[in-house]
């Protein structure tokens, strides 16, 4: 489980907490009230680019110790830093569900033979586990995809030990699309040059006055 040291706030503004290098945050859940901490950007950053939204995350307050999950994330909409985290607190002997990302690897056949394109219908799967076991992402191979029939099923994929589906088994999680041709649009005919070519056309032909 991946550590990350936290501060109980005492009325701090937020501004000036993000000024300093830390984000503020909160955690609740599982018999803890709703408390206001902070956590250094920098540490909190790169923990999560390891750790993502599924992997348990220990709470290091000093003296006490709080097991938990990213439940949410606020990002400034210019800068894209992350501006606020809400931390879900977890019982770690209880089994929890969560949506976990997918990450696809290799080439399809179908594209290698340019049969077709390869179409990523989920992007996430539900699974079950303890909050140790959960993974951060679950990999699928398409290189296996070889013809326009071929798919890959929710029930195909090589979860970690300890870790359940829970996402519907048949569910399509990629299959392969025939390239479709794209025709060449027909030309518009502009009504308008149209008029105005007659008219000139018509003037000319008047007798002059």
């Amino acid at each position: 489980m991946l550590i990350l040291q936290a501060t109980k706030r005492a009325g701090e503004k937020t501004d000036e907490l993000r000024a300093s290098g830390r984000i503020p945050a909160v955690f609740y859940g599982f018999g803890k009230e709703s408390t206001p901490i902070s956590v250094p950007a920098i540490e909190f950053t790169k923990l999560f680019r390891e750790a993502g939204e599924t992997t348990a995350i220990t709470l290091d307050l000093g003296g006490e110790k709080v097991s938990t999950l990213i439940h949410d994330l606020q990002k400034d909409p210019v800068k894209g830093n992350i501006t606020h985290v809400d931390f879900l607190v977890v019982d770690m002997n209880k089994e929890a569900e969560v949506a976990v990302p997918i990450e696809f690897i290799g080439l399809a056949e179908a594209e290698k033979l340019g049969l077709g394109v390869v179409v990523k219908v989920m992007h996430e799967i539900e699974v079950r586990a303890l909050p140790a076991n959960l993974p951060h992402s679950i990999e699928v191979d398409v290189t296996s995809l070889a013809t326009l029939s071929d798919a890959i099923h929710a029930k195909d994929l090589v979860l970690p030990t300890g870790v359940s589906l829970v996402t519907e088994a048949d569910e399509v999680v990629a299959a392969v699309a025939a390239f479709v041709e794209e025709k060449e649009d027909a030309p518009v005919l502009d009504v308008s040059a149209i008029e105005v070519e007659k008219k000139g056309k018509k003037e000319e032909d008047e007798p002059a006055e």
